[in-house]
């Protein structure tokens, strides 16, 4: 399918958005639920897979069954210039962290990124799937068997949590990362998995078991912020969901203070004592 050829301008620091320039004609295909949003002469269309599909029903059954496989919606919404100038899109990235913008013609037409990792693309652009031949990255990668796969040779645009580190490998040349640091690289790196190697440190060091490995030829893309870290800390500091109240200001905390106060009727008494 031909690609849209699209321009683009990414705004803001550490919440982006990338605002997308189409020509009459030109079409945006998106993540479900991050459009921002768009000029008037823009209609949004909810379709099976990516839309890139062809083949009918068939085609699109098998685009939307790929998606589901990944653990993504079913669904993209298509966003198309249906004026007769020129209209603008906007697609928001869902947490801190940079936007990446990817022209996959320049990486031999294709891309292997996190399931969670992909935004929007040029309308053409096919997303598909990438089955981990290796076992061992299947069941510890921190991805599972399943990433999602970027093909064309169009504008793609992925989002890494935090801060983003783009980094080229030389042939034979091996970085050793989190597993969920990895956001996407091309499919001439090879990704595997080692184990930390020292029980101590697997136990109590607090990164896991295992890293994972990239080895080069090729480019890579690594995020500070996984989503996963991300929202265990949430989590862990939320009284609500079970984790530890963390007060500031007081060495004490004013709620765990307050609620000793209250609870042994200490203040209770001296508001009494107030009234007499």
């Amino acid at each position: 399918m031909a690609m849209d050829v699209v321009d683009y301008e990414i705004f803001g620091n550490e919440m982006q958005y990338v605002e997308v320039e189409l020509d009459p004609g030109e079409a945006a295909v998106g993540e479900a639920g991050v459009m921002m949003y768009m000029q008037a002469g823009i209609q949004m269309d909810t379709v099976f897979g990516d839309g890139a599909q062809q083949g009918g029903l068939f085609g699109k059954l098998m685009g939307a069954g790929k998606r589901l496989l990944t653990g993504e919606s079913l669904f993209t919404t298509v966003f198309q210039n249906t004026a007769s100038s020129k209209q603008r899109v906007a697609f928001a990235a869902p947490y801190p962290g940079k936007i990446v913008p990817i022209d996959l013609s320049a990486l031999g037409g294709t891309l292997l990124c996190q399931k969670d990792s992909f935004l929007c693309a040029a309308k053409g652009v096919s997303l598909g799937i990438a089955f981990q031949q290796k076992l061992g990255v299947g069941l510890f990668g921190g991805e599972g068997f399943i990433m999602q796969k970027l093909d064309g040779d169009g504008m793609a645009f992925i989002h890494a949590g935090g801060t983003l580190m783009e980094r080229t490998l030389a042939p034979g040349e091996t970085l050793r990362v989190d597993t969920g640091c990895v956001v996407a690289y091309q499919p001439s790196v090879d990704f595997d998995i080692q184990y930390v190697g020292k029980i101590k440190s697997a136990l109590f060091g607090g990164e896991g078991l295992f890293f994972a490995t990239l080895r080069g030829p090729g480019k890579i893309w690594l995020q500070s912020l996984p989503l996963s870290r991300l929202a265990n800390r949430i989590i862990a500091s939320a009284p609500a969901a079970g984790g530890r109240s963390s007060e500031q200001g007081s060495v004490l905390g004013g709620a765990a203070l307050g609620g000793t106060l209250l609870g042994g009727g200490l203040l209770g008494g001296l508001l009494g004592g107030e009234d007499e």
